[in-house]
């Protein structure tokens, strides 16, 4: 049995990787170091009030059950716990930093990992810096998004924020499944000419443009703010359909305006148009973007 003070050596990650690397020969994490760890800070956590709010922690994370596994028996989402808990469990950590830890572990144990961090989170308040590039796990873990694009942050907000006023293209075709809507345009005649169409969008986004004049125009709407009407509107486009996929609780349609393709998101109740959809872009959630960013 090792004593206190080799016990709370062993709550230091490096500490604990150099016990290993000496015994070892090398600088891999040995099975034995890792049984023995985890073990004692279990085991001592009955005689110390600091290991005892610590194993607290740890238990959380439900690891405890596996102190007398070998490392090389540990699947990917329980060394993820581990990991984790390392951070957990120091006193000196204004910061625990996740690295893609989910890419490699099974769907649905992925998604009963995220609880658990969630939970974890909720419950310690600890600051979590997640890294990813799924956007469900984005969505799903942040208080605060922050969307990097070519090593510039675009935007930070809340999950609400990102999907109703994405500040940069990149932004609005990341966040949402499918991504926002991108249609070329230009100003002419005090409105917004979609590019190789004769259709011309009035509305509030002409003044804007009126200031980016040398700049790519591109309005932007998500296929959530797409309303989608069987009988003609002179207040609407008319759009070729092109497709429908019907995904249980709602139906996506796909329409063509020209040579550009929009997505709209149909409500299962609603009936869907035999050729020719009659969209209309709700002005709330409609952008106007810039060289890529929103200006409006």
């Amino acid at each position: 049995m090792m004593t206190r003070s080799e016990a709370l050596e062993l709550i230091d990650e490096d500490a604990l990787h150099a016990r290993a690397a000496a015994r070892a020969g090398s600088s891999d994490f040995g099975d034995d170091d890792y049984r023995e760890g985890l073990g004692v800070l279990l085991g001592a956590a009955r005689n110390s009030p600091r290991l005892e709010a610590i194993a607290g922690r740890t238990a959380s994370l439900v690891i405890d059950a596996l102190a007398s596994r070998r490392a090389a028996g540990l699947t990917a989402d329980q060394k993820q716990k581990i990991s984790m808990g390392r951070g957990l469990v120091r006193d000196d950590v204004a910061a625990v930093l996740f690295d893609e830890p989910l890419t490699v572990i099974d769907p649905h144990v992925k998604w009963l990992l995220r609880r658990k961090l969630k939970e974890v989170h909720a419950r310690f308040r600890h600051t979590m810096v997640y890294v990813t590039h799924d956007q469900n796990e984005a969505l799903t873990f942040a208080d605060q998004v922050v969307v990097m694009y070519d090593g510039e942050v675009v935007q930070q907000g809340t999950p609400q924020e990102l999907f109703e006023r994405p500040a940069h293209r990149f932004v609005g075709y990341f966040i949402g499944s499918p991504g926002m809507n991108f249609l070329p345009c230009r100003l002419e005649n005090e409105g917004l000419a979609i590019d190789d169409t004769d259709v011309l969008i009035a509305g509030p986004w002409a003044e804007a443009a009126g200031r980016y004049g040398n700049a790519r125009l591109e309005i932007g709407v998500r296929p959530e703010h797409v309303g989608v009407g069987v009988l003609p509107d002179p207040e609407a486009l008319g759009a070729k359909l092109l497709g429908v996929e019907d995904l249980g609780n709602f139906k996506l349609i796909t329409a063509g305006l020209g040579p550009h393709r929009i997505k709209a998101k149909l409500p299962e109740e609603k009936p869907v148009p035999d050729d020719t959809a009659w969209l209309t872009f709700a002005p709330a959630f409609t952008r106007l973007y810039a060289d890529g960013r929103a200006v409006a």
